[in-house]
Order: C-alpha cells, then structure tokens, then sequence
C-alpha cells in the first residue's frame, strides 16, 4: 500500500465521531513505536515532520523510515508536513513525497495568510496532494514555532469560511485553548478548551475537518521521572484528555501530539540510564524507550482519538 493522503481518512473520521492522531516523528525508534501501536489497533495514521526533524535526519532517511513503516504494516498512512512556514518548504516536501503539507502563515496579516494559504495549495493540488491551513495562533514553544501567551489569538469563527473559500484548503488548525509544548498551563489552573468556537465553526464550515494543534496532555508521572532521574522540569498541566475526546466527537478530525512522545521517551532513557549507569550500548535503552512510546501512543489512539479499528 502507497502513503495516502488525508482526505478519506477525514471524511470516515468526521462521520465517525473519531479523530486521527498525528504523531511528530524524528528518528526510527519512534517511528516504530508509534506505528507498531497502530498496527496491532487497526487505526489509521498521520506521521508528521516538522522543519527541524528535517534538519535532524534527512529529508531521505524520513521518507525511507516511513516508507518502511508503510510497507511492514500495511496501514493507511499519511506523510505530513508540520508547521511549513513558506512555500518553498512545503514545495520541496510535495516534490519529495509527502502526501499532506501544512503551511503555517497564522501569524501573518489576514489578507497575507490568504495569498501565502492559496499558493501552496494551487500546487499542491496539482500533484494529489493536500494542504492544511492555520487561521488563529497557538501560543508555546516546539520545535521551530514560538508565540508568546501575549501574541497567541483565538481563531474568529467568523473568518473561517471567507478563509476556507478563498484558499482552497482541505483543513484548518484552529486555536480554541490548546498551546504548544510541554509547559502549557500552571498547576491550579483549570484549562478550558473553548468548545464555543468550536461549535460556531462548524456551523459554518459543515462537514469539514478541523486540527487541533498543541494537544498533548503532559502526563505529570513523566515530568516527575526525568527530575527524579537528574531533570529539572517545572510542574505542567496539559490538555485534558476527556476535553480532547469530546472535540474528536465534533469536527476535529486530526489531533497533533509530540510533547508527551517526547516526554515518554526522555523519562524512560533516564530511568534505564540512572539503574544501569554502566550501560553504553544505545539498543539497550532505545528500546524501552521504544515501548514507552508505543504505550503512549496505544493509549491516545483507544482513549483520547477513538479511531481503533478504523483502518481499513
């Protein structure tokens, strides 16, 4: 089977009251767990790779690793570019084989974003491949993004059809409360997703896929492990799980995670690393670090995207 691209994926997972996950991926020991968990739970998948894990391993060895993927589990997979901020970087993931690419002008003018939106789409369509769009700004930190808390915007419901119209994207990320990276919110807070954006745009754009960004949860065992094991981490809170549900109950078709993949796998190398401080060989503890993020990823794709048993 051929990478896909998201477009069936979404129209199952918005009639299906699912979402997709898509998993930032960086190397092949994560791409292993997180394709592993899909395997044996039947889900569909988005591997995505942002500027700089293409700065980290190579434009080639990332396609090679997902197309390894692809081909030893027999699932439908999707390619994404995350967070593409110009034309030529989603020009070049298009030319090398990506079947998704997202251009990220959000924190440009409106009529900008627009012009920027609409480029990247002419060409992707012209070679089969689809393009998401951001219309309001994540605040947080995570890999090439960074919006401070006083920069970051709520999307306007009211600008998402004009926008979606004009540009010719096949989804939107929309910013309704998450934030990217691991320090999200401070304990004592209570994060609040705000559903009544969410219900407003999907009002207006019936039927069409929205993306939440900045959607991990921050499981505070992990950042607890890393400061137990040398890290000193400050106390996080993330996106509630049962919040993120209820949105893949709605029209959010594609949740992003990274943070808590990262997360999983930094605890789990300096757990090994501290009980066994005489090991050197990188297979020994790659691999439950492995293991920590296929359990991450089994327990987003069961408990917080319910797409188990959804590929076909």
């Amino acid at each position: 089977m051929p990478l896909v691209t998201t477009k069936e994926m979404f129209e199952k997972a918005y009639k299906g009251g699912y979402a997709i996950g898509a998993f930032n991926v960086n190397n092949m020991e994560i791409v292993q767990g997180i394709t592993e968990a899909a395997k044996e739970l039947n889900a569909p998948l988005i591997l995505q790779v942002s500027k700089g894990a293409r700065a980290y391993a190579n434009h080639t060895y990332l396609m090679k690793l997902v197309e390894a993927a692809v081909e030893e589990t027999g699932l439908p997979i999707a390619l994404h570019l995350d967070h593409g901020d110009s034309f030529e970087i989603c020009k070049s993931c298009i030319d090398g084989g990506f079947t998704s690419v997202m251009i990220d002008a959000s924190s440009k003018p409106f009529e900008e974003n627009i012009e920027i939106t609409r480029k990247v789409v002419e060409y992707a369509h012209a070679r089969g491949v689809v393009v998401e769009a951001e219309l309001g700004t994540l605040a947080g930190v995570e890999d090439e993004v960074n919006v401070s808390a006083e920069d970051s915007s709520y999307t306007k419901p009211e600008d998402v059809q004009e926008f979606v119209e004009r540009t010719g994207c096949d989804s939107l990320a929309i910013a309704i409360g998450t934030s990217h990276g691991a320090y999200k919110f401070k304990p004592g807070t209570d994060p609040q997703l705000r559903f009544d954006i969410l219900e407003e745009v999907q009002k207006r754009l019936p039927n069409f896929p929205i993306v939440l960004h900045g959607a991990s949860s921050v499981p505070q065992e992990f950042v607890e492990k890393i400061n137990k094991f040398g890290g000193n981490m400050p106390g996080a809170i993330g996106v509630p799980e049962d919040q993120l549900r209820q949105a893949a109950g709605m029209a959010v078709c594609k949740i992003n995670i990274d943070s808590d993949l990262r997360l999983a796998m930094t605890s789990s190398i300096r757990e090994y690393m501290a009980e066994h401080p005489d090991h050197f060989d990188p297979r020994q503890y790659l691999k439950p670090a492995r293991q920590a993020i296929k359990d991450m990823v089994a327990h987003k794709i069961v408990d917080v995207l319910g797409c188990d048993g959804a590929a076909e």
